[in-house]
């Protein structure tokens, strides 16, 4: 696509990386056929060429954002299916990060929505602000049909309508390290997840004690800065990247193998770390190491030597397994998920559809519910056609979407590998009758 960015604008690192996006795509379309919001909705301008388009002009204009560029660049989920579908190369997801910071700057929103945002940015990503608010949620959750009549006010509604109804009790974590261990590995805390599914990181810890290898946390670690630098709040984004560069560093300088997540849409932007903190002289080495030594539990688990599995505990239990798009496209880590739970005994089946989002994208079920609601709908359907005792996924979104929507328990991946080794039965499968037996 041919760009004419003044050079006064390129002198910006972050015009010139989106200026050098821009130039990638050739207009060929094939983006559209797994675009989830140009499926669902038929609208060029709610389709990555659509939202290029929108985005260039823009930028390369310097304008401020105008309500309709600001809608459907609201409407995109950073799904990045797009990425794996395009045949140039786009990088657009740095695109359109750089797309929300520059609307998050220029643009003026209403009370209502800057201060639900403010809201969010400041409840999310602190584990012990987001317990109380879901404990508070309980109060409020029987006027969320009331409050989801003004149109305002619709995320707050779908907020007080995803928060569960029970809340699992807090969990510490809990640091092993074996008597000759075979590596040592930091695991992220996270921030929602340790809140919503606390046995995620116990299952992970009990299982890569197993596999020999000793689990650390890292002091002073903090959110991984996802949720802000999804909502265009870049300067948080980029604090909460340099808070954990500096705790993992010192970690790495103990002597480190790798740096362990378990929720797939924090592995992504860490993994982005390097290039979030390219300009930054006193960071940009640093950021990249990090970057480079993170990885998902699935990809660690697939290159190391799994612990035997307990005979007959998984046969004849099927799993739908779902890939979240911050895995599949976002990573790209297709095959070890699955390989793995196929290794451990399990059936493994796949739904109709699988690539495209089932709309929880961070906080797009929050900001973008009716959207979010008809994607949640259409993937719920396709899984339950499988069939299966129990889906799992690698990503604590995802398995909120999801759950809210299917009566089939949704579980963390390592929750059933730590299970079919030797683990206690997960929580959430403590009355399914198939699990008893064990």
């Amino acid at each position: 696509m041919q760009t004419k960015f003044q050079p006064e604008l390129l002198a910006d690192p972050a015009m010139a990386s989106s200026e050098s996006v821009i130039r990638k795509c050739v207009h060929c379309g094939f983006c559209t056929a797994t675009c989830p919001t140009y499926v669902l909705l038929g609208d060029e301008l709610d389709s990555p060429r659509g939202r290029i388009y929108l985005m260039k002009d823009m930028l390369e204009n310097a304008r401020k954002p105008t309500p309709e560029v600001v809608k459907h660049v609201d409407r995109c989920l950073s799904c990045l299916s797009c990425m794996t579908t395009c045949p140039s190369g786009v990088n657009y997801m740095h695109l359109v990060d750089h797309a929300r910071s520059y609307i998050e700057e220029h643009h003026d929103r209403s009370p209502a929505d800057r201060m639900l945002r403010a809201l969010v940015a400041f409840v999310l990503p602190h584990p012990a602000r987001f317990r109380a608010a879901l404990v508070a949620a309980k109060l409020g959750r029987p006027l969320a049909p009331w409050i989801a009549k003004v149109a305002a006010l619709k995320p707050m509604a779908a907020m007080l309508e995803l928060a569960p109804r029970k809340l699992p009790a807090a969990v510490p974590p809990r640091s092993v390290m074996p008597v000759a261990p075979k590596g040592r590995v930091v695991l992220l805390q996270g921030c929602a997840e340790p809140v919503l599914s606390p046995q995620t990181r116990a299952a992970t810890v009990r299982l890569l004690e197993r596999c020999g290898y000793g689990v650390s946390f890292a002091a002073g670690e903090q959110c991984c800065g996802a949720l802000v630098h999804h909502m265009g709040k870049e300067q948080a984004a980029l604090e909460a990247a340099r808070r954990n560069v500096d705790a993992w560093t010192r970690e790495i300088e103990k002597g480190l193998d790798a740096i362990v997540i378990t929720a797939s849409g924090c592995g992504t932007t860490i993994k982005d770390y390097g290039f979030m903190l390219r300009n930054d002289a006193a960071y940009a080495a640093k950021a990249e190491r990090v970057s480079a030594m993170a990885r998902d539990i699935s990809e660690l688990l697939a290159d190391i030597a799994m612990p035997a599995v307990v005979e007959q505990r998984s046969a004849g239990i099927t799993v739908a397994y779902h890939s979240a798009c911050s895995m599949q496209h976002g990573q790209k880590i297709t095959s070890q998920p699955q390989r793995l739970l196929r290794d451990a005994g399990f059936a493994v089946r796949t739904p109709a559809e699988s690539h495209l989002c089932c709309g929880s994208a961070g906080t797009y079920n929050i900001f973008q519910p009716e959207i979010a609601d008809q994607l949640g709908n259409r993937k719920v359907a396709q899984i339950e056609k499988l069939g299966a005792d129990v889906i799992a996924t690698g990503n604590i979104g995802c398995a909120v979407q999801i759950g809210s929507r299917s009566g089939t328990p949704v579980i963390h991946t390592i929750e059933l590998l730590d299970w079919a080794t030797g683990g206690p039965v997960p929580p959430a499968l403590s009355d399914h009758p198939v699990f008893k037996r064990s």
